[in-house]
């Protein structure tokens, strides 16, 4: 690991939260050495791999991530009420009977609800003709007698007489999908499995397209098209990817007309287009991926809408006739620049709308087709926030709904009407146990890093939050892949800050908060610079006395867990306390292990250390499993899910067991392996809201706030 800053004038006064009384598992230990390019490095825990994985059934394995969650059963006992006291301002928060705003389209306005106490949503419609209301998808009925069940999209036909749905009930993300006549309520014997979540329908409703995993790993293998009444075995395959290194998916366009083939990684796109009502004639491809650049593209009007950094780092619009082809047809409508991030677009009737970043901060702008009227932005209250465009189904509307929220604006669906640029207010996020938004304040700061430039930092605390340094604060990031942290609402968030606590989100390099070259800035060669941008907003609310040095805690979760990860092994003093959660902290082993699913397409963002020795001393200088070693370490809680097929299980197991080995203090550490879910651990709300009290109650513990 890097060395970073002298960190001798921090020193830890707080007190730690300790082990419980009984013996922590200790985990065996096997030797086992990586060899590549010359390097050896030892991997104690490889063992905790199951062989057989997907399927785990290694009982020695098995066994020690039950000793873990008894251990962890421990430390919750030891917190039930604070676990409990938790959940009920969770709970409080929650509008135990929301109803949705309908969306119109193609005569029905649809709508979903939750029953009071229920986990899962119920799916209505109701015909505008006739005023006829029916349940579509009823998931408390289907979700019955499972452990974990989660609803991943769903589609209504065309004619309006069919439902298709997917299923995913272990938490692998290995949906099933159904098809439901809307009619008579009855669901077709035709399951197709090995499926992705999302779904078309095509133009003529006698057919869905739908993305294939393999059955060996989980990625997709193919866009395929399925005939109604046919059984899965003879789909018709529309396209095929053969470099294990590309992800591969298919949505609609706005208008309808086209299915979009999208295959490629976050930096090369190669995109195809065919007709939504005739499927299975050759593909019109758009963009190769030769070209090397990233693109997206939306359709309306006979013309196609491309977002793409082939010209600049920030995107641009570019315009083709759909009955064109060639790049060398590409008409620039809008030009990136480094101070505005082009992240998207759709198209409607009116004209398009764009998701904008100017210097970090969100925007929304409107292109109108009417050529006598000019571009606007849409006109938001705050500075600092978050919107973006709702669920709009119907192309032809003539309002759209946009959702918009702030770190203390709780989430709100506006009407945004084209004709006279107006929003109204049709929902905003119900907090029964009662929130008043003048208690808080959330501001934009930025940090100095360490090489000079200015990384953002969102903050909110209540006003009476005194900047006196004695105050606990809770950081998060997350930083990789090109995805922005939003500056959003949070109703479990209160709980901290109405016991005093300020919360911060560092928007480090390698998320694409300050646009794609953000992104660039913090993967591959530069990935440290997202590392030690996190410790460097720490040392500034150190400085500017939101907080003092050990009383800290700090989250995040996936690659963010990565990070948490690192930034414990590059500063632990710095910490109060730290939350992994599901983290991918195995780095240089996964990247090694071309036979799991999510390696090759991951050897864009991180390298290939099987092929580039670079790359392994790179990767090596920052896993954060590959460089734990004799030292004290602040308290942490893990997290996992054994059916995850994004961060393997064994990942935060083989941490917790090195981490347990290796430290040499006894400040408590412990993981909690959720054994029959996956990446996102318990579904429905009410369980993700246990999940989340058990977390908090860990924070707090920490800071030795017990009530």
């Amino acid at each position: 690991m890097k060395e970073t800053t002298d960190m001798s004038n921090y020193s830890h006064p707080y007190a730690r939260i300790k082990q419980l009384t009984t013996n922590a598992p200790v985990a065996m230990r096997e030797d086992a050495i990586v060899s590549h390019h010359g390097f050896s490095v030892s991997d104690p825990y490889q063992w905790l791999k199951d062989q057989g994985y997907p399927e785990v059934n290694d009982q020695t394995v098995l066994d020690y991530l039950h000793a873990e969650n008894a251990y962890y059963g421990e430390f919750k006992a030891q917190h039930q009420p604070l676990i409990d006291t938790l959940f009920e301002e969770f709970k409080g928060r929650v509008d135990d009977e929301f109803v949705s705003v309908p969306v119109t389209n193609r005569g029905y306005e649809y709508w979903y609800e939750y029953q009071a106490g229920s986990d899962y949503r119920t799916y209505l419609r109701r015909n505008l003709e006739d005023g006829g209301e029916q349940i579509i998808l009823d998931l408390p009925t289907l979700a019955e007698g499972t452990d974990y069940f989660v609803l991943g999209s769903y589609d209504i036909s065309p004619d309006n007489n069919l439902i298709a749905y997917t299923i995913d009930t272990t938490g692998d993300e290995r949906y099933e999908l159904f098809i439901k006549d809307l009619n008579t309520g009855e669901i077709s014997s035709t399951v197709l499995t090995d499926v992705r979540s999302n779904i078309t329908f095509t133009s003529d409703s006698k057919g869905i397209v739908y993305d294939k995993l393999s059955t060996q790993r989980w990625a997709t293998e193919s866009v395929n098209y399925h005939q109604l009444g046919t059984k899965q075995e003879v789909d018709i395959v529309l396209y095929a990817e053969t470099n294990d290194e590309f992800g591969l998916g298919h949505y609609a366009t706005s208008d309808d007309e086209y299915l979009v083939l999208l295959t490629g990684t976050r930096d090369v796109s190669e995109i195809y287009v065919v007709p939504l009502d005739n499927v299975q004639q050759p593909l019109q491809q758009l963009v190769n991926r030769d070209q090397g650049f990233s693109a997206t593209v939306d359709h309306a009007f006979g013309t196609f809408y491309i977002v793409a950094n082939d010209t600049h780092s920030n995107y641009r619009v570019a315009t083709l006739a759909d009955n064109a082809s060639g790049y060398d047809n590409w008409e620039t409508l809008m030009q990136g620049d480094s101070s505005l991030y082009i992240k998207s677009l759709a198209t409607f009737r009116h004209g398009l709308v764009i998701k904008l970043a100017r210097n970090g901060l969100d925007a929304l702008q409107v292109i109108p087709f009417a050529e006598e009227e000019s571009p606007y932005d849409i006109e938001f209250p705050e500075q600092v926030f978050s919107a973006s465009l709702g669920n709009n189904p119907d192309f032809n509307a003539t309002s759209i709904r946009i959702t918009y929220e702030s770190m203390i604006t709780p989430d709100t669906l506006f009407a945004y009407d084209f004709a006279n640029r107006q929003k109204t207010v049709l929902k905003k996020q119900k907090i029964p146990s009662g929130y008043d938004a003048s208690l808080y304040h959330t501001e934009r700061r930025m940090a100095p890093s360490r090489d000079g430039v200015m990384i953002p930092v969102s903050i909110v605390y209540r006003k009476d939050f005194v900047k006196d340094g004695t105050r606990p604060l809770h950081l998060y990031a997350y930083g990789a892949y090109g995805i922005g942290m939003p500056t959003s609402f949070s109703s479990v968030r209160l709980s901290l800050l109405d016991r005093g606590f300020a919360f911060a989100i560092a928007h480090t390099r390698g998320g694409d908060e300050m646009g794609y070259q953000w992104y660039l800035d913090g993967k591959m060669e530069q990935r440290q610079n997202a590392f030690n941008d996190f410790v460097d907003v720490a040392k500034f609310l150190i400085a500017e006395q939101y907080a003092s040095a050990g009383n800290i805690s700090i989250s995040g979760g996936s690659a963010g867990g990565k990070m948490m990860g690192a930034v414990t092994i590059l500063e632990p003093n710095l910490w109060r306390s730290v939350l992994l959660d599901v983290p991918f902290v195995d780095v240089l082993n996964t990247m090694l292990d071309e036979s799991l699913p999510l390696t090759p397409p991951e050897w864009s963002e991180w390298g290939n250390p099987i092929k580039d020795k670079e790359a392994f001393e790179r990767i090596l200088s920052y896993s954060p499993y590959d460089n734990i070693d004799a030292r004290e370490y602040p308290p942490m809680m893990v997290t996992g899910g054994l059916n995850d097929p994004r961060v393997t299980y064994w990942e935060p197991a083989k941490w917790t067991a090195r981490m347990r080995a290796e430290k040499t203090d006894d400040n408590l550490l412990i993981m909690r392996m959720n054994m029959s879910a996956g990446h996102y651990a318990n579904s429905g709300r009410y369980g993700r809201l246990l999940d989340a009290a058990e977390e908090y109650a860990f924070i707090l513990a920490s800071h030795q706030i017990n009530e």
